[in-house]
Protein backbone atom coordinates (compact mmCIF):
# COMPACT_ATOMS: atom_id res chain seq x y z
CA UNK A 1 0.00 0.00 0.00
CA UNK A 2 2.38 2.42 1.08
CA UNK A 3 4.98 1.44 -1.76
CA UNK A 4 2.21 1.95 -4.51
CA UNK A 5 1.61 5.46 -3.32
CA UNK A 6 5.36 6.22 -3.48
CA UNK A 7 5.82 4.60 -6.43
CA UNK A 8 2.84 6.65 -8.08
CA UNK A 9 4.18 9.50 -6.63
CA UNK A 10 7.71 9.22 -8.29
CA UNK A 11 6.19 8.38 -11.68
CA UNK A 12 3.78 11.34 -11.44
CA UNK A 13 7.03 13.01 -10.31
CA UNK A 14 9.08 11.96 -13.59
CA UNK A 15 5.92 12.79 -15.62
CA UNK A 16 6.38 16.51 -14.09
CA UNK A 17 9.96 16.66 -15.00
CA UNK A 18 9.51 14.58 -18.78
CA UNK A 19 6.68 17.28 -19.71
CA UNK A 20 8.77 20.32 -18.45
CA UNK A 21 11.54 19.30 -20.94
CA UNK A 22 9.59 18.78 -23.40
CA UNK A 23 8.42 22.43 -22.79
CA UNK A 24 11.71 23.94 -23.09
CA UNK A 25 12.75 21.78 -26.25
CA UNK A 26 10.16 23.88 -27.96
CA UNK A 27 11.30 27.42 -26.78
CA UNK A 28 13.57 28.91 -29.13
CA UNK A 29 16.63 29.83 -27.92
CA UNK A 30 18.77 31.26 -30.97
CA UNK A 31 20.31 28.16 -31.76
CA UNK A 32 18.72 25.38 -34.30
CA UNK A 33 16.75 22.29 -32.85
CA UNK A 34 14.34 19.98 -34.17
CA UNK A 35 12.52 20.21 -30.65
CA UNK A 36 11.51 23.63 -31.77
CA UNK A 37 9.04 22.47 -34.93
CA UNK A 38 9.55 18.32 -33.61
CA UNK A 39 5.74 18.70 -32.05
CA UNK A 40 3.79 21.50 -34.90
CA UNK A 41 0.51 19.91 -35.82
CA UNK A 42 0.17 19.79 -39.58
CA UNK A 43 -3.19 19.63 -41.64
CA UNK A 44 -1.84 16.25 -43.36
CA UNK A 45 -4.62 15.15 -45.58
CA UNK A 46 -7.52 16.22 -43.15
CA UNK A 47 -6.32 15.21 -39.86
CA UNK A 48 -4.02 17.04 -37.83
CA UNK A 49 -0.55 15.21 -37.91
CA UNK A 50 2.78 15.66 -35.34
CA UNK A 51 5.50 16.59 -37.88
CA UNK A 52 8.16 14.31 -36.76
CA UNK A 53 5.94 11.44 -38.11
CA UNK A 54 5.42 12.95 -41.77
CA UNK A 55 9.00 14.37 -42.11
CA UNK A 56 12.71 13.92 -41.64
CA UNK A 57 13.86 16.90 -39.08
CA UNK A 58 17.87 17.42 -39.06
CA UNK A 59 19.83 20.10 -37.85
CA UNK A 60 22.59 20.62 -40.34
CA UNK A 61 24.02 23.98 -39.51
CA UNK A 62 23.92 25.34 -36.04
CA UNK A 63 21.16 28.30 -37.10
CA UNK A 64 19.28 25.65 -39.42
CA UNK A 65 16.60 23.48 -39.39
CA UNK A 66 16.00 20.90 -42.33
CA UNK A 67 12.67 19.33 -42.65
CA UNK A 68 12.78 16.83 -45.84
CA UNK A 69 8.82 15.46 -45.90
CA UNK A 70 8.43 11.95 -46.69
CA UNK A 71 5.75 12.91 -49.19
CA UNK A 72 6.70 16.15 -51.59
CA UNK A 73 2.98 16.69 -51.98
CA UNK A 74 3.17 17.97 -47.86
CA UNK A 75 5.40 20.91 -48.29
CA UNK A 76 2.67 23.25 -48.85
CA UNK A 77 0.83 22.02 -45.19
CA UNK A 78 4.24 21.68 -43.38
CA UNK A 79 4.96 25.61 -44.60
CA UNK A 80 1.66 26.72 -43.46
CA UNK A 81 1.49 25.08 -40.22
CA UNK A 82 5.24 26.52 -39.32
CA UNK A 83 4.26 30.13 -40.33
CA UNK A 84 0.56 30.24 -38.85
CA UNK A 85 2.78 29.13 -35.42
CA UNK A 86 3.96 31.30 -32.78
CA UNK A 87 7.48 30.42 -33.45
CA UNK A 88 8.25 33.44 -35.92
CA UNK A 89 10.26 31.74 -38.66
CA UNK A 90 10.44 31.85 -42.43
CA UNK A 91 10.00 28.70 -44.12
CA UNK A 92 12.00 28.68 -47.39
CA UNK A 93 11.62 25.13 -49.84
CA UNK A 94 13.70 23.98 -53.30
CA UNK A 95 10.60 21.51 -53.60
CA UNK A 96 11.78 18.51 -51.62
CA UNK A 97 13.65 20.06 -48.50
CA UNK A 98 12.21 22.94 -46.03
CA UNK A 99 15.10 24.90 -44.90
CA UNK A 100 14.32 26.82 -41.57
CA UNK A 101 16.71 30.03 -40.92
CA UNK A 102 16.76 29.92 -37.11
CA UNK A 103 18.15 33.94 -36.39
CA UNK A 104 20.01 35.12 -32.92
CA UNK A 105 18.01 36.63 -30.25
CA UNK A 106 18.19 40.06 -29.28
CA UNK A 107 19.28 40.72 -25.52
CA UNK A 108 15.95 41.31 -24.32
CA UNK A 109 14.10 38.70 -25.98
CA UNK A 110 17.19 36.16 -23.88
CA UNK A 111 16.06 37.93 -20.83
CA UNK A 112 12.06 37.56 -21.61
CA UNK A 113 13.05 33.91 -22.64
CA UNK A 114 14.65 33.54 -19.06
CA UNK A 115 11.78 34.81 -17.55
CA UNK A 116 9.36 32.54 -19.00
CA UNK A 117 11.68 29.29 -18.34
CA UNK A 118 11.44 30.12 -14.78
CA UNK A 119 8.11 30.44 -14.73
CA UNK A 120 7.43 26.89 -16.29
CA UNK A 121 10.01 26.03 -13.61
CA UNK A 122 8.12 27.42 -10.63
CA UNK A 123 4.72 25.78 -12.63
CA UNK A 124 6.57 22.36 -12.49
CA UNK A 125 7.48 22.90 -9.37
CA UNK A 126 4.52 23.75 -7.93
CA UNK A 127 2.79 20.33 -9.26
CA UNK A 128 5.16 18.43 -8.03
CA UNK A 129 4.83 19.80 -4.79
CA UNK A 130 0.78 19.05 -5.56
CA UNK A 131 1.80 15.43 -5.87
CA UNK A 132 3.55 15.42 -2.43
CA UNK A 133 0.38 16.85 -1.22
CA UNK A 134 -1.49 13.92 -2.57
CA UNK A 135 0.74 11.05 -1.31
CA UNK A 136 1.19 12.40 2.00
CA UNK A 137 -3.18 12.67 2.50
CA UNK A 138 -3.09 9.14 0.72
CA UNK A 139 -0.81 8.20 3.64
CA UNK A 140 -2.99 9.85 6.15
CA UNK A 141 -5.38 8.30 5.19
CA UNK A 142 -3.77 4.80 5.58
CA UNK A 143 -3.11 5.69 8.93
CA UNK A 144 -6.57 6.83 9.69
CA UNK A 145 -8.01 3.46 8.64
CA UNK A 146 -4.89 1.76 11.02
CA UNK A 147 -3.80 -0.18 7.47
CA UNK A 148 -0.61 1.52 8.94
CA UNK A 149 1.31 3.16 11.82
CA UNK A 150 1.89 6.24 12.45
CA UNK A 151 5.81 5.38 12.89
CA UNK A 152 5.24 4.33 9.20
CA UNK A 153 3.76 7.09 8.65
CA UNK A 154 6.55 9.65 9.41
CA UNK A 155 8.91 6.89 7.79
CA UNK A 156 6.57 7.05 4.67
CA UNK A 157 6.16 10.80 4.58
CA UNK A 158 10.35 11.21 4.83
CA UNK A 159 10.85 9.38 1.75
CA UNK A 160 7.86 10.83 -0.19
CA UNK A 161 10.09 13.99 1.25
CA UNK A 162 13.06 12.65 -0.65
CA UNK A 163 11.57 12.22 -3.48
CA UNK A 164 10.10 16.03 -4.22
CA UNK A 165 13.56 17.17 -3.23
CA UNK A 166 15.01 15.14 -5.57
CA UNK A 167 12.84 16.38 -8.77
CA UNK A 168 12.72 19.65 -7.67
CA UNK A 169 16.38 19.73 -7.64
CA UNK A 170 16.59 17.89 -11.07
CA UNK A 171 13.77 20.60 -12.55
CA UNK A 172 16.29 23.31 -10.84
CA UNK A 173 19.43 21.87 -12.98
CA UNK A 174 17.50 22.09 -16.36
CA UNK A 175 16.57 25.31 -15.55
CA UNK A 176 20.24 26.16 -14.79
CA UNK A 177 21.29 24.93 -17.96
CA UNK A 178 18.50 26.31 -19.97
CA UNK A 179 18.99 29.63 -18.87
CA UNK A 180 22.78 29.23 -19.88
CA UNK A 181 21.91 28.02 -23.34
CA UNK A 182 19.68 31.03 -23.80
CA UNK A 183 22.17 33.63 -22.58
CA UNK A 184 24.82 32.12 -24.80
CA UNK A 185 25.28 34.62 -27.47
Amino acid sequence: MVEDILTEAELAMEACIEAFKADLAAMRTGRASTGLVSKLLVDYYGSPTVLQEIALLSVPEAQLIAIKPYDPSSIKAIEKAIVTSDLGLNPNNDGKIIRLQVPGLTEQRRRDLTKLVNKRAEEARVSIRNTRRDGVAALRHLEKDKAITEDDLRESQEDLQKLTDESIKKINDITVIKDKEIMEV
